[in-house]
């Protein structure tokens, strides 16, 4: 017998699968105590990335729909609400998707609003205490770049930081706080907590800079530069050279890969803390396929960056074997890192 709930099976299944391919393959390695919790984390998640990325939906109308979706996570909005909210969703948001996974996530919205309704107590409190900061990163985002046609950017590398741990590294953190209390000995006796949870959030950190990077041409072509201004003034550019010559960038991207790499070795360290197998898998496999992917950005000329720099689906599956054994050697999560790191 299944220990999917019904919706984890119509929800978090094939559509899930829809929306992110890769992640989902982490998303069903989980153990079952915190699979359920963190499939409907992610499918909100996703939702609300979707109303935030609609460019065809005017500024306005998406500042107004993310906190009364947020609102409604929150328990603070009645069925009433709910309904006018998927009505503006599927009315406004759905035939702008190109992508008919996005849009079903749409269409899908008050289902995913029943499956939160199933979750209880500190589950609960888990998933809206992950979904608020991400949903004020999402609202910052429009609010910073309206898509005027005008390039924008961070001002400060405090913002970057701040912007990364709003829709990344506070994922890290609900995933560790919802395992250590779900799963007493998913992690090796006398693990830290208090450090694990600082590793999880600069582990997040780590992939939305891979994100980041990987997607500097397409955001510059769309008016936006995460990259901060402070330091591109430091290093003698300026904001308005860079779409005639996005090369300007080259110096402070291989900065920031520096600095994203940091914080992947802090996500290194956290799965060697990991005792549990399944979570084990599920926790190294976004590690590895984000330090592969770091590697082909090393290497990566802005034309080839321009062109889309990611892991061949050849690798991807390489990566899913050779990280299933590597779980279980001692030793084998860190030597798989270092040689996707080296190639």
């Amino acid at each position: 017998m299944s220990d999917e709930s019904i919706h984890e099976k119509q929800l978090g299944g094939k559509l899930l699968a829809s929306v992110s391919r890769s992640f989902y393959l982490t998303l069903k390695a989980l153990p079952k105590q915190v699979r359920e919790p963190i499939s409907l984390a992610y499918l909100l998640a996703r939702s609300a990335d979707t109303i935030a990325d609609t460019a065809a939906v005017h500024p306005a109308t998406r500042l107004d729909i993310l906190p009364r979706f947020r609102d409604l996570i929150m328990g603070d909005a009645n069925e009433e609400e709910e309904k006018r909210v998927a009505v503006l969703l599927q009315g406004r948001f759905c035939p702008h998707q190109t992508d008919e996974a996005e849009a079903r996530l749409m269409e899908h919205f008050r289902d995913s609003m029943a499956w939160l309704r199933t979750t209880k107590g500190a589950l609960l409190a888990a998933i809206r205490d992950v979904m608020r900061p991400i949903i004020e990163g999402q609202i910052l985002d429009i609010e910073r770049f309206p898509g005027d046609g005008k390039l924008r950017a961070l001002q400060t590398t405090e913002q970057l930081d701040e912007y990364t741990w709003l829709v990344a590294g506070c994922v890290g953190e609900f995933w560790t706080k919802l395992c250590i209390a779900e799963l007493p000995k998913g992690f090796r006796p006398g693990a830290d907590h208090a450090a694990l949870i600082e590793d999880g959030i600069r582990y997040g950190k780590g992939l939305q800079l891979i994100n980041i990077l990987r997607d500097l041409p397409e955001d510059i072509a769309d008016g936006r530069c995460y990259l901060p201004e402070d330091e591109l003034k430091r290093a003698g550019r300026h904001l308005a050279e860079i779409k005639l010559s996005p090369k300007a960038l080259d110096t402070l991207r291989a900065d920031w890969l520096v600095k994203c790499e940091a914080h992947l070795e802090r996500g290194l360290h956290y799965v060697t803390q990991i005792a549990d197998g399944k979570l084990c898998f599920a926790t190294s496999l976004p590690l590895l396929l984000g330090v592969r992917t770091a590697a082909l950005l090393r290497g990566a000329k802005w034309d080839a960056l321009a062109a889309g720099v990611k892991v061949s689906r050849f690798d991807v599956a390489k990566i899913l074997a050779e990280t299933a054994l590597a779980c279980r050697k001692e030793g084998g999560i860190e030597k798989l890192y270092r040689k996707l790191r080296a190639a």
